[in-house]
């Protein structure tokens, strides 16, 4: 197909394999179904396999179009070659509407299971919402024990092949190990030189759980981005001596760290060149510099549930 073969890994618990970028799906502004189709079709063209989608999003329907599309003119010869990652709304954060919400996913996706399913947020709503930030009576705690036996239902009945987490922190993250049967496979959190996450790496690759990056260029042109990675002069330099671009040097430093992507562009060049870090490597020199960068982090519950007692609260959790 012309298309970059991508790395895959293995998860524990997931009998798939997952390559190690993965497309995401997430638009803001939000874009529509034929727009997002005509992209996620462009992404395999150029190599793409892992497709990363959320009820939330509004995605799924246009990448379960896709897939159907791709399947049909011979873009793929099966369904089996792509990792589709979807996950629950904090609506449906509730243990009696777990199985439901993965089997409205999967429909939407026109799928009969996905390859990975992921608690969306450590938070729970009580209703359905159209916009954000939340009234503060409709925030609750999760309920971390029935909520995760409710996506261990998913993967026994075969919707999904593996489970995880997304959002969530080392404690967070404690409460579900102490209590899984099945461990989650996966943790998808905001990863990107400027925000390093080296503690919670260490905490999930101690215990067997792989760490996604999502945001890893800072998700600039969002309301929650910036452009504080594409703009950065650290990797700019390095970039600049590499003959890459910025976002390439973000990325293979992230890929460097051993964990897994979640990168969006619908623009054809980009989503091409986001694949181009394989062939090269970072010097101990430049890891030092990036080693070094301002800390920040981006994504906060805050800036989209609204600041909330228990919303902050877990946005200080480590």
């Amino acid at each position: 197909m012309g298309g970059v073969a991508i790395p895959t890994l293995s998860l524990s618990g997931c009998e798939t394999p997952m390559p190690v970028i993965g497309m995401g799906t997430m638009s803001y502004p939000p874009v529509d179904i034929e727009t997002a189709k005509a992209a996620i079709l462009e992404a395999m063209r150029a190599g793409y396999r892992h497709f990363d989608t959320a009820f939330a999003y509004g995605s799924e329907k246009p990448l379960g179009e896709a897939i159907a599309e791709a399947l049909r003119i011979g873009l793929i010869q099966s369904r089996d070659e792509l990792f589709i990652t979807t996950k629950l709304w904090s609506s449906f954060a509730d243990p009696a509407q777990i199985v439901p919400a993965c089997r409205m996913s999967l429909q939407n996706l026109q799928l009969e299971y996905v390859d990975m399913y992921l608690i969306h947020q450590p938070v729970r709503l009580t209703e359905m919402i159209s916009r954000t930030p939340v009234a503060a009576e409709i925030i609750r705690a999760l309920d971390v024990k029935g909520v995760w036996e409710g996506m261990e239902e998913c993967k026994n009945l075969g919707l999904t092949k593996g489970i995880g987490v997304s959002n969530f922190s080392c404690k967070k993250m404690e409460e579900v190990l102490s209590i899984a049967k099945i461990p989650p496979a996966v943790n998808q959190v905001e990863m990107n030189p400027l925000w390093q996450q080296k503690q919670l790496r260490e905490f999930c690759k101690a215990r067997g759980v792989h760490v996604t990056a999502y945001s890893p260029l800072g998700a600039n042109n969002t309301k929650w981005g910036d452009n504080r990675i594409v703009e950065s002069d650290v990797l700019a330099d390095i970039a600049k001596a590499k003959g890459k671009t910025t976002a390439q040097v973000a990325l293979r430093w992230a890929y460097e760290q051993g964990v897994s992507i979640v990168t969006k562009s619908f623009n054809k060049q980009r989503m091409r060149e986001n694949l181009q870090i394989f062939d090269w490597a970072l010097s101990t020199d430049d890891l030092e510099k990036i080693d070094q960068l301002l800390q920040r982090k981006g994504v906060t519950l805050a800036s989209i549930l609204g600041p909330h007692d228990l919303v902050l609260e877990l946005d200080a959790e480590v």
